[in-house]
């Protein structure tokens, strides 16, 4: 009996028994194999300025730790963005990644990464996966949208110096399942003590590599919460508390989306007060004719604020963009709609940054777009990287005539929503 519980021991603390194990659905379209690359894009295509980036997309495998190491120390520049779509594996191994990665105080986001070489609808064939293990760079796309880091990837995401979610990209967590092999027939008391102290000795190296991370103690009170055959997605609250991701205003770049009626959207999630609550707004600009466009804003409904001040977007201290009118309600949204002449689409493709803010309403109680913002509102900028580019593609398909399609649907994406709140069922590596 005592030989053997020692097999049985000596195997339980092999490397990489302990797994956030996937459930089969969120498998589905990754690797199964942790695969690390160098992607290039168009301009600004990972932000201004940037079109280089690192993919790390997959299953976290055993021996994941040390290609990542390897591969890492042999980039030029080590400030190049991570981009991480993975739906986790072996725990132990994301914690040495997740420690090579803050030793290097690296850059990680949450992102899809789409090789143009892979043959059409996948990405994880093994034509492709030869195209991303060659060496130097592969000309890719990148999307943060429907882009996922979960179970034992989010603690690999953690290590960075630098974390980013996007507001359409997912960082969820679970508990951990302890995998192993019984070699003989031990009692069942001996195996379910046995995997008891694990589980707490996993529980204390969870603590102290979150600690080491700056992480709150609290993200591990929640991950024991949460079953492994389940995943919590975390909320922005939530990253933002927990030290995750402590931006007050995390914005997508403006992309393309390839509608029936095509349209350029951003995506941002505003910091209310001290964190506890954020608030989601879209931007959507149509393409209605040659001369002219429609842009769309929608944000969730502030009971508190409501009647008292409209909106207002401005290029620069002067030029007033578009809105300044009372919205339409859907349900808990708020909506604007306004035409925009090709001048003023010009005027926005000019700046690095729009403002957006609330105008003071007159005395007749009309809201005057060019009216100075109110001094105790808070106004923020949001980034117009990507929408040249968006811009660019759009309008070459935009109809010549003066007479539009039928007006767009009032409900953004934030309202409907196509920004989802948890993994596809087969995402899309």
């Amino acid at each position: 009996m005592f030989s053997r519980l020692l097999l049985f021991v000596a195997l339980l603390v092999i490397p990489g028994i302990l797994r956030a194990e996937e459930a089969p659905v969120e498998k589905a379209g990754f690797a199964k194999r942790l695969t690390i690359y160098l992607a290039k894009g168009p301009a600004n295509a990972c932000g201004a300025g940037c079109d280089r980036w690192i993919a790390i997309e997959g299953e976290i495998d055993r021996n994941a730790a040390s290609r990542i190491r390897s591969f890492l120390l042999a980039v030029k520049d080590p400030q190049l963005p991570i981009y991480l779509h993975s739906p986790g594996g072996n725990v132990e191994q994301s914690y040495a990644i997740a420690r090579f990665l803050r030793a290097h105080k690296a850059i990680a986001r949450v992102g899809r990464t789409s090789v143009g070489a892979c043959s059409a609808g996948t990405q994880i064939d093994a034509a492709c996966l030869k195209i991303k293990a060659a060496k130097g760079e592969v000309g890719a796309d990148l999307t943060t949208r429907n882009a996922m880091c979960v179970s034992a990837c989010a603690y690999l995401f953690l290590g960075a110096t630098n974390r980013e979610v996007a507001p359409d990209s997912v960082l969820a967590v679970h508990n951990s399942k302890l995998m192993f092999v019984v070699h003989g027939h031990p009692p069942p008391q001996v195996i379910a003590d046995f995997r008891r102290r694990e589980m707490v000795s996993a529980d204390r190296d969870r603590n102290l590599f979150l600690a080491a991370m700056g992480i709150s103690h609290e993200l591990s009170e929640l991950i024991r919460t949460v079953k492994f055959e389940s995943l919590h997605v975390l909320t922005r609250p939530e990253l933002y508390r927990f030290g995750i991701d402590t931006r007050p205003l995390p914005e997508t770049l403006w992309a393309v989306e390839k509608e029936t009626r095509p349209y350029v959207r951003k995506i941002a999630q505003q910091k209310k007060g001290d964190g506890s609550s954020f608030r989601m707004m879209e931007w959507r600009l149509f393409c209605e004719n040659r001369d002219r466009g429609r842009l769309m804003f929608v944000r969730e409904f502030d009971e508190g604020a409501a009647g008292k001040s409209t909106v207002v977007m401005m290029a620069g201290a002067t030029r007033a963009i578009a809105f300044g009118r009372l919205p339409a309600r859907f349900g808990k949204y708020e909506v604007w709609s306004d035409p925009v002449t090709s001048d003023i689409v010009k005027a926005m493709l000019a700046v690095p940054h729009l403002q957006i803010g609330e105008s003071t309403p007159s005395s007749d109680g009309k809201s005057d777009p060019k009216a100075d913002l109110k001094p105790d509102f808070a106004t923020f900028d949001i980034d117009t990287t990507g929408l040249e580019q968006g811009w660019t593609q759009l309008s070459a398909s935009c109809p010549a005539t003066s007479a539009g399609p039928k007006p767009a649907s009032p409900l953004p994406a934030a309202a409907s929503p196509s920004v989802n709140a948890a993994p596809a069922a087969s995402p899309s590596p």
